[in-house]
C-alpha cells in the first residue's frame, strides 16, 4: 500500500473516515480521545460510530481500543453523533447526539457511562425533541457537559426556526435530569451552530463553537464552515474570533489536562469543502490536529501552542537561508525572530509573510488537491513556527496568535528552505499507536 501520506504525529484512522473529536478527558491518569468514525468507508458514507484512543501520560503514544459506541437503538439508528465526557467519581459520563433521519431530522441526547472508556453501559435517552424550546428546530446536537459548583451543565448547538444559529444551555442536579435555562445567539453569525464549548481560562469566559453560514471575507471566514470562539461578558457574546485560518479545521473541543492547561483538539478537515484528500482512494481519510494549549493574552484573545513533548524531539539542524533540508518525517520548523518579509518553501507548498499579511499557498501542482491560497491580516509578527507532517501543516505565527492548518500531499519528501531567514528544524519522533494490541511500526507506513 502507498503509505507516503501516512501521518507520523497526528491521530488518523488505519482504514475508513474520522471527523469530530469527542469525549476529550483525563480519567484515572489516562487521556481519552474519542472521534466520529466510519471504519468501512473512506468517504464517510456509513453511519457514524465513536472510535476510541487512550494515552497513558503524554498524549503522544496511543492505544486504539476500537469503535466503542455504535448506532443500535431507535434513537441513534442513523448515527452516533458528536458529544463529550465528564469524569465524576469512578465513572466517565459520556453524552452524545443520537441521529434519526426524518424529514425534520430528529435528534436525541443520550447518556452512557464507562469505567474504562471502552466498555459502555446501556444507553439512556435524557432529552428528546419535545425537550427543546419552541423557538428551536429539531436540529439540536453536540452536547458539551461539565460540572460547575455541583450543578451539571450542558450546552447544545442548534438552529432556530427563524434560520439563525444558537446555543442552548441546560442545567440539572444529576446527569440524567436537565432542564432548559436560556439560549445564546449573535445576529449575522450563521444559520447553525455546532460543537459548542463553554469554558473559562485566566478569568476570561469563552463560548467556542463551529458556526455554519458565516459569509466569507477576504481575510476571514474563508472556509465553508468555520470554528472559533466568542469572548463573553456575562451573557453577552463579544466579537467572534477564528481558532484557525487554514483550509482544514473544524469541530474543535477543549478539556483540562493534568497540569490545569486548557487543551484544544480539532478535526483537521472541513465539511462541504470544494477540495479533496489524496488518501481517500487508498482507504482512509482525515486526521485530528495536534493537542494545543490555549493561553489567553491580557486582552482575552487566545493563543495556541502545539503540545510537543521535548523527549520526543530528535536532532536539531540550523538551515541557513538558501540551503535546504529534506523532510524524512515530521519536524518542527522555527523562525524565532521574523523580519519584515519571510518566505519558506515546503516543497511545492509556500508560507510567506509580507506587509502584515501571512499567506499559505498550496496552489502549485496538485499538492493542495484543490486547495489554493489562504491569506490573513496579522500586522507585525514576531515569529513563525511550522509543525510539518507527511501530509499536514500546522502553522503558528506571533506566538500562536494566528494559526493555519491544512492537509497537503507532496509527491516526494519536501525540501525545506527559506529565501529570507535561517531556519531551526527539529526532528520529531513518530507517534506510537497500538491497534487492538498491535503496535504500528515503521514497516506499516
Amino acid at each position: 500500500m502507498d503509505n507516503r501520506w501516512r501521518q507520523r504525529i497526528h491521530i488518523e484512522p488505519e482504514t475508513g473516515w474520522i471527523n469530530d473529536p469527542n469525549g476529550l478527558c483525563r480519567f484515572r491518569g489516562n487521556y481519552h480521545v474519542f472521534c466520529q468514525y466510519s471504519p468501512d468507508r473512506a468517504d464517510g458514507s456509513t453511519p457514524r460510530r465513536w472510535g476510541h484512543f487512550v494515552s497513558s501520560d503524554d498524549m503522544f503514544s496511543w492505544d486504539y481500543t476500537g469503535d466503542v459506541l455504535r448506532p443500535d437503538i431507535p434513537e441513534d439508528k442513523d448515527g452516533v453523533f458528536s458529544g463529550s465526557a465528564v469524569v465524576s467519581g469512578n465513572l466517565m459520563h459520556i453524552f452524545y447526539t443520537g441521529n434519526v433521519e426524518t424529514p425534520d431530522r430528529a435528534a436525541y441526547q443520550i447518556h452512557v457511562t464507562s469505567a474504562d472508556g471502552h466498555i459502555m453501559s446501556s444507553k439512556k435517552v435524557i432529552l428528546t425533541p419535545a425537550d427543546y424550546p419552541e423557538f428551536c428546530s429539531c436540529e439540536v446536537r453536540d452536547p458539551k457537559v461539565w460540572i460547575e459548583e455541583g450543578i451539571w451543565k450542558m450546552v447544545l448547538g442548534a438552529k432556530a426556526n427563524d434560520g439563525r444559529g444558537c446555543v442552548l444551555l441546560y442545567e440539572g442536579s444529576d446527569p440524567d435530569s436537565f432542564r432548559f435555562v436560556k439560549s445564546f445567539d449573535k445576529p449575522g453569525h450563521g444559520y447553525m451552530w455546532e460543537c459548542p464549548d463553554m469554558f473559562s481560562i485566566g478569568g476570561h469566559k469563552y463560548l467556542g463553537l463551529s458556526p455554519q453560514g458565516i459569509p466569507s471575507e477576504e481575510f476571514r471566514f474563508q472556509n465553508v464552515h468555520n470554528s472559533g470562539y466568542f469572548r463573553m461578558d456575562g451573557d453577552c457574546l463579544q466579537d467572534f474570533t477564528e481558532y484557525d485560518h487554514g483550509f482544514d479545521l473544524y469541530a474543535t473541543q477543549t478539556f483540562t489536562d493534568g497540569k490545569g492547561n486548557r487543551i484544544i483538539i480539532g478535526w483537521m478537515g472541513a465539511g462541504d469543502a470544494p477540495y479533496t484528500n489524496a488518501t481517500t482512494d487508498l482507504g482512509w481519510q482525515h486526521c485530528l490536529t495536534l493537542p494545543r494549549i490555549l493561553i489567553p493574552d491580557k486582552d482575552g484573545r487566545l493563543r495556541q501552542e502545539p503540545l510537543i513533548n521535548d523527549r520526543l524531539c530528535g536532532s536539531v539542524y540550523t538551515v541557513m537561508r538558501g540551503n535546504s533540508l529534506t523532510a524524512s518525517g515530521a519536524c518542527d520548523i522555527r523562525i524565532p525572530e521574523c523580519g519584515k518579509e519571510t518566505r519558506i518553501h515546503l516543497g511545492d507548498a509556500v508560507i510567506s509573510y509580507s506587509d502584515g499579511i501571512l499567506e499559505m499557498d498550496l496552489s502549485c501542482g496538485d499538492v493542495g488537491r484543490g486547495r489554493g491560497r489562504r491569506r490573513i491580516r496579522t500586522g507585525d509578527i514576531r515569529d513563525i513556527r511550522i509543525i510539518l507532517d507527511c501530509s499536514g501543516i500546522e502553522l503558528y505565527a506571533d506566538e500562536g496568535r494566528f494559526v493555519m492548518s491544512s492537509r497537503f500531499y507532496p509527491e516526494n519528501a519536501p525540501e525545506i528552505r527559506s529565501d529570507t531567514d535561517d531556519l531551526i528544524i527539529t526532528e520529531i519522533k513518530d507517534m506510537e499507536v497500538r491497534r487492538h494490541g498491535r503496535r504500528r511500526s515503521g514497516n506499516d507506513r
